[in-house]
């Protein structure tokens, strides 16, 4: 899947169909269901998910999907789920050893992505499932990158995990959850959506949601076993300019009372735009899945994705939709690091703004600082980079704006207050050594930032209390009991997930939990993410 197109701005050329994928890769670098009553749903631990594909127990080979009443008790502060052992699993597990586990299927081989391939090690898919499932939407984006690449690494599978890829599911769903549909149609397609019905699923809403429904249903069409309800069949009939058939389907099932009558007003409306003209809309359900959202696109009646979960932003990337509608949602999409920066540049700049406030407020500073830049003239620098700065701090777009110009900002000869902002853009670049080794301190604050991109932290002074707890994972890494226990019982993956969590904890002030984060990042050998966390730290406004 791919968001095609060019577009140009101030005789530059800002290429928006970059793969997410890349970004990611970049980044990291610097059903089947349990047996089901009748009536009953497919488990899912996404709400908002398309029933798409149901079907009887006994038919479905699929993993089951993880619901949050499958997994254990998340533990309380201090408590260690583990055994009297210390992290090593409680209960002995096996795998088979006849063939590839679903759970080791990824994007991102070891040798890439710098994490080895016994990532998850001696720990239990549950616990590992729950581990992956925690909300981490507010995360500093490169612990959202590191996070990406976990979900995306090629990994051996958990040591229970005996081919049910429960722990694949929730990678999957996780993925889906942040936005990122790119990556996570590149997993279910490794992962061979063509057996599994509940891979299809997830399938199905990434194709909806990205333009490529007729795919997908060419493919549900192909393959009888993946059994579509009724509500994603009449779409595909439709789509498939079986209209007539749509309708008789349609007719059938809501005389027969299988479907409700919202469902039924919505797609009957989807089916005869015309017959209704003039008639509100059906309000839309709650939750509101993709296949719903594509039905109220269908008759005209499309719905604003700004209070849906992100991942329904993608859809309003589409030059089906207007400029400032494309905008919002790659920036939402841009903030939780699942599209290229350069899709941003691009809608940025694509044309002059024909209002003003809000969006358009970006838009124009973007503009101005981006012909100041393409041109190299200083002074119009000087003038626009504190005005596009503070539009990107009000978006937290801070870190796709450094990738995209961080680097040469702060190579350029500039002076006073705009020579240190642009060095502190530059220090949430990839190129943040560099930059660093390029700039003479002005005070205590950027001798500690050059230490921290450099990584030779022996000697500097700590300005204030965030770097007082960022020294010390330099200086003597110590990671909180927790962490160790998970790394002595063989739980990297998880080890590092806790970091991530630990981190967080610090943003909202529980400064220990930065020490201790950083510490055990730094231990495994996780050095840059280390380094480009603490800069962050330091440099974007994210304390609580």
């Amino acid at each position: 899947m791919r968001i095609d197109g060019e577009r140009r701005s101030e005789g530059r050329r800002h290429r928006t169909g970059a793969r997410p994928l890349a970004l990611v890769l970049t980044l990291a670098l610097a059903p089947a269901a349990p047996a089901l009553a009748a009536g009953d749903d497919p488990l899912s631990a996404i709400d908002w998910l398309s029933q798409s594909v149901s079907a009887p127990a006994a038919t479905l080979t699929a993993p089951p999907v993880v619901s949050s009443a499958a997994l254990p008790p998340t533990p309380q502060p201090g408590e260690t789920p583990v055994s009297a052992g210390g992290a090593l699993p409680a209960v002995l597990a096996t795998t088979p050893l006849d063939g590839p586990s679903p759970d080791a299927v990824g994007l991102i081989a070891p040798a890439v992505s710098g994490l080895p391939r016994a990532l998850w090690g001696a720990g239990l898919t549950l616990e590992v499932a729950r581990a992956v499932t925690e909300d981490r939407m507010d995360s500093l984006p490169a612990l959202r990158q590191l996070f990406l690449t976990l979900l995306l690494a090629e990994a051996a599978p958990p040591i229970d995990s005996e081919g049910k890829g429960i722990l694949l599911m929730a990678r999957i769903d996780k993925l889906l959850q942040l936005g990122a549909l790119e990556q996570a149609a590149a997993l279910i397609e490794v992962a061979d959506t063509d057996t599994t019905p509940d891979l299809f699923r997830r399938a199905f809403d990434v194709a909806l949601l990205t333009g490529h429904e007729d795919r997908a249903c060419e493919q549900m069409q192909a393959n009888p076993s993946l059994a579509p309800t009724l509500q994603a069949r009449v779409f595909c009939l439709a789509r498939n300019n079986e209209w007539d058939v749509a309708a008789l389907t349609l007719q059938t099932a809501a005389a027969l009372g299988q479907v409700s009558d919202v469902q039924a007003a919505l797609m009957g409306r989807f089916l005869n735009p015309d017959l209704d003209e003039g008639e509100l809309a059906p309000p839309p359900p709650s939750p509101l899945t993709p296949l719903d959202w594509k039905m109220y696109e269908g008759i005209g009646e499309p719905l604003s994705t700004a209070a849906l979960p992100v991942a329904f932003a993608y859809a309003e990337i589409s030059p089906n939709f207007g400029w400032k509608a494309q905008i919002e949602a790659a920036e939402r999409l841009t903030r939780a690091g699942t599209i290229a920066p350069n899709v941003i540049l691009g809608l940025y700049t694509e044309r002059d703004a024909s209002a003003s406030g809000g969006v358009w407020d970006r838009v124009e500073a973007f503009q101005r600082f981006d012909s100041a830049f393409a041109a190299r003239d200083l002074a119009r620098i000087a003038q626009t980079l504190p005005v596009v700065w503070a539009r990107m701090q009000e978006m937290e777009l801070e870190v796709p704006f450094a990738m995209l110009y961080g680097a040469e900002l702060a190579a350029l000869p500039l002076q006073g207050e705009t020579a240190a902002t642009a060095f502190r853009i530059g220090l949430l670049s990839p190129a943040s050594e560099t930059v660093a080794r390029a700039r003479q301190p002005a005070d205590a604050t950027e001798a500690f930032l050059i230490a921290l991109a450099t990584g030779e932290m022996a000697g500097v002074a700590p300005p204030d209390s965030m770097a007082r707890a960022i020294a010390p994972a330099f200086l003597s890494p110590t990671p909180s009991v927790r962490a160790r226990e998970l790394l002595d019982g063989s739980r990297l993956g998880e080890a590092v997930l806790t970091a991530i969590d630990e981190v967080a904890t610090g943003v909202q002030g529980e400064l220990r939990g930065v020490t201790e984060g950083l510490s055990l990042l730094r231990i495994v050998r996780l050095e840059g993410v280390a380094r480009r966390t603490a800069l962050e730290l330091m440099l974007l406004e994210r304390r609580g």
